[in-house]
């Protein structure tokens, strides 16, 4: 059978097998093409290879080449370059076992039956020896990928957790995934290898480009390899050797960055392990981890829901009750408004029974979480009780609130900064609890409040509660942004970034032009926060301070910039004159 044209230089290569006419030559090409491929030596097959991923990339769920041997041709593949070390070196076949397992996650993302095909070609031992860093992070990062999809469905996953290997290997790249980049890679700009670069930038880019997507490939490394031990999370029997304190610490840490925002990252594994008794009681005795939990709950986070079920779950367990009681009850109080987030239904009603439920249950409640989950269940019984007041009684407690806020106004303005934030106090004990967007202006004034008394924490609080109570929730533009203030006061980086990049976006987006971007320009103010956060929430931050690159010396300077600290509080207080106009009732 002639399949190639006489002028092909390769007679039965990928593209003229690829452009026969008849069905049953082009099959019997492929299978062949398929089964010769790793036999042989000659330079150039690099060039099919990247056309196959293409493919892969592009039409995931065609069957075509499952059927005729692909897995096979891919895993025969990567065991060469593994064992022939000079064939791996010669012309550019160091890029093969790269693209090989590039193919199988691709083919294996969204199909059962093409992830069983897989298995069935013996695909996994290969796989997992790139897992080991049998070459490079950047094969293992292809290679946890791949493994992570085959581990996603029942059928495939024991075929996967059969190598016992994969779930340590898994957490140890999830624990060491950035410095590895960070040293290995993006410090060493005068070695870096070669095809590294290509593959990063696809030839495309210089330094600055490859250093940026050595940044997105870290951090897709390490989410990547927190997704494969979330499918092992969802079995208790690998559950002693997921919960152990030293890795269960530092998940919510693991957050992707902004380069991989759209993983859940450490969140969403610990969701997975707080569903389990064994989980809970690892996550209560981590040290810190409860606080992380709270300030994730109450940030702009995409996976804030995670956090706030963590919390949830936690509460829920008689056994975890009592230690997390007192920290998990504040936030869950401040979250209580909240009508929908994302999936949940009704759940900050949810959240209220929780807590009354607590009251009961858990009998190691301080005095001062108690006081504030009988204040939440009385405030909704006014709401109950305000269902049958009439609308002239509606009216005069709307009137007597306006006149307080506006006493909270004038002691502001005249410097009396704590007497103003008890005004605002008042007001909101006046103020109809139906009166969602009056309420909103009282808690952001008072949220000011306590930024200019140092009190971070009940900022957060106010800013929070302010947030839920808006339409659309986490809108409001002025709590976004004093939010952001007091993550910054209390060190919390990453939730004073997300908070700073809303804000901008609300302000792109808003009609009061008080708040809109002139000219489409950032404020100076916001400019220097972000640039402040993106710094310090860097992704080989830790990495670089460790290993003594330069960055960590450029943190130390810019950290201290006293100026921008000004400027952040002096933009806050105009802020408050222009809430006069926002809380006309």
């Amino acid at each position: 059978m002639e399949i190639a044209p006489s002028d092909c230089p390769f007679p039965g290569c990928l593209f003229c097998v690829m452009k026969e006419d008849n069905p049953t030559k082009r099959r019997a090409g492929i299978i062949k093409f398929f089964k010769d491929l790793p036999l042989q030596d000659e330079d150039g097959q690099v060039l099919p290879i990247s056309g196959l991923w293409n493919t892969a990339m592009a039409h995931p769920n065609d069957p075509e080449f499952i059927e005729l041997g692909i897995f096979e041709c891919m895993a025969a593949l990567i065991w060469k370059g593994l064992k022939n070390r000079r064939w791996l070196s010669r012309d550019q076949n160091i890029y093969i076992p790269y693209y090989a397992a590039h193919i199988i996650g691709s083919y294996t993302m969204n199909l059962e039956e093409f992830a069983v095909s897989a298995v069935n070609a013996l695909v996994i031992p290969p796989l997992v020896e790139l897992l080991r860093g049998r070459l490079t992070w950047v094969e293992q990062r292809v290679a946890v990928r791949a493994l992570g999809h085959l581990a996603t469905y029942a059928s495939t996953f024991p075929a996967v957790s059969n190598h016992e290997e994969v779930l340590e290997l898994s957490i140890q790249l999830a624990l060491s995934s950035l410095e590895i980049v960070y040293s290995h890679f993006y410090k060493s700009v005068d070695r870096r290898p070669r095809y590294h670069c290509d593959l990063l930038t696809r030839g495309m880019g210089g330094t600055e480009m490859e250093s940026r997507k050595a940044e997105e490939w870290a951090s897709q490394l390490q989410c990547w390899s927190l997704q494969l031990i979330n499918c092992f999370a969802f079995k208790p029997e690998f559950l002693p050797d997921i919960c152990k304190p030293e890795f269960v610490m530092k998940l919510p840490g693991m957050w992707g960055g902004l380069v991989n925002e759209n993983s859940p990252a450490g969140i969403g594994l610990l969701r997975t392990i707080c569903h389990h008794k064994l989980g809970r009681g690892t996550v209560v005795n981590c040290p810190g981890i409860l606080e992380a939990l709270r300030n994730i709950a109450r940030s702009s986070d995409d996976w804030q829901y995670m956090a706030i079920e963590c919390l949830i779950w936690l509460l829920k367990d008689p056994s975890t009750c009592h230690k997390v009681i007192d920290i998990a009850a504040p936030a869950l109080i401040d979250l209580a408004e909240i009508a929908k987030l994302g999936d949940h239904l009704r759940l900050g009603d949810s959240i209220v029974e929780l807590l009354q439920e607590s009251l009961q249950t858990c009998h190691s409640i301080s005095n001062h979480v108690k006081e504030e989950i009988q204040e939440l269940v009385i405030s909704r019984q006014r709401l109950k009780w305000e269902k049958n007041m009439s609308k002239e009684d509606l009216h005069i407690k709307q009137a007597a609130a306006l006149v307080v806020k506006l006493e909270g106004n004038s002691l502001f303005s005249s410097g009396k900064i704590a007497e103003a934030a008890s005004k605002y106090s008042e007001a909101l004990a006046l103020c109809p609890m139906r009166s969602k967007k009056e309420r909103v202006v009282l808690y952001s004034n008072r949220a000011q409040c306590h930024l200019l008394l140092q009190q971070p924490m009940a900022a957060i609080s106010d800013t929070t509660r302010a947030l839920c109570l808006h339409k659309p929730f986490n809108g409001h533009a002025k709590s976004l942004w004093r939010r952001a203030q007091a993550h910054d006061m209390l060190g919390l980086g990453k939730e004073s970034l997300l908070d700073a990049i809303l804000f901008i976006n609300e302000c792109s987006q808003s009609k009061d032009t008080e708040l809109s971007l002139r000219q489409n320009r950032v404020p100076d103010y916001a400019t220097k926060l972000l640039k402040k956060q993106m710094r310090f929430t860097w992704l080989f931050r830790e990495a670089a301070m460790k290993h003594g690159g330069v960055y960590s010396e450029h943190f130390d300077g810019d950290a201290q910039d006293d100026e921008a600290d000004s400027d952040w509080e002096t933009a806050s207080e105009s802020d408050l004159g222009d809430d006069r106009r926002e809380s006309e009732f």
